[in-house]
């Protein structure tokens, strides 16, 4: 009995050991007993001319018609496959390639109006938030884009709300003012925000407020394919980037929208009327799109 029970664990160990072979190498097939359990079985050990043992055997990866690299080893070639073609374990062993870039539809100012027009219409005739009922209209944008620059706000004021156009109370001529500064005309950048109706009181927009609206930012966004966003605050950052991080720790490091347009998070001029010293750290920020954008910087400073 313990004779049979020696040859059963010896048998046991060597379908373990093989098995993990197996595993390693891919290969099939099961393992020849070992002489010694032969032995004890009674059957005839291998003589010198017999084929090795399975253990003994090469692995697919040992065998080879020229000599071994150190590199990688070349996948075989598959019948009916292009030459060419890399087989997959081949493609991972390359690094990644960089992403590349969106494809870009240009279109012509007219187009460009035209697209802008379309979604225009779409915005006055909005009910998909709550803000509708309290605004007197809505409010789209300002300016062609020409320049390459877009800013993005929070939403509309009271002035905002009367005229039906972005940044045209008193924080809206600190903003043009700073537009000049850059060496810009105000005409030639683009001006909009996250909503596009008054949040009663000033208030900021609820989440659902910006949910409701974005669609409309992006696809205004898509049409003029600005080189820079000046994300105007921490409302106009986390709707356009979707982050909770604070204006204060944001602003003056580029970021990307979309993985593809350069963002400058900066101070809204509301907060500037508020807090004046703080008009040297927007103007940082403001002489870095003017660098991006390949333009001398002007001499003058925005006040």
């Amino acid at each position: 009995m313990s004779d049979e029970l020696g040859e059963l664990r010896e048998l046991t160990a060597a379908l373990r050991a093989h098995v993990e072979w197996q595993r390693g190498t891919g290969a099939g097939g099961l393992p020849g007993a070992s002489a010694e359990v032969k032995r004890a079985r009674g059957a005839p050990a291998a003589d010198a001319g017999a084929a090795p043992p399975i253990e003994s055997r090469p692995t697919p990866a040992q065998r080879s018609d020229g000599p071994r690299s150190d590199g990688p080893r070349e996948e075989p070639s598959r019948p009916g496959l292009p030459p060419d073609l890399k087989l997959p374990s081949q493609e991972r062993q390359r690094e990644a390639p960089a992403a590349a870039p969106t494809p870009r539809i240009v279109l012509e100012p007219g187009q460009r109006s035209a697209a802008l027009q379309v979604i225009q219409n779409e915005v006055v005739a909005c009910e998909a938030c709550g803000l509708h009922q309290t605004r007197k209209q809505t409010v789209f944008a300002r300016g062609s884009g020409a320049s390459g620059v877009c800013f993005v706000g929070e939403g509309p004021g009271a002035e905002e709300d009367a005229q039906g156009l972005p940044f045209v109370g008193a924080a809206g001529q600190l903003l043009d003012k700073m537009i000049v500064a850059m060496g810009l005309d105000p005409g030639e950048v683009y001006v909009a925000n996250i909503v596009k109706c008054r949040p009663p009181e000033n208030r900021k927009p609820s989440p659902d407020e910006m949910r409701a609206c974005r669609g409309y930012l992006e696809r205004q966004l898509e049409v003029l394919d600005p080189q820079v966003i000046v994300a105007l605050g921490a409302t106009a950052v986390q709707g356009l980037l979707g982050t909770s991080q604070g204006i204060t720790r944001l602003r003056g490091n580029w970021k990307l929208y979309q993985g593809r347009i350069a963002v400058m998070p900066t101070f809204h001029p509301a907060y500037l009327l508020r807090v004046p010293r703080a008009k040297r750290d927007v103007w940082e920020d403001l002489k870095a799109v003017v660098r991006h954008l390949g333009r001398e910087v002007p001499e003058t400073k925005s006040s």
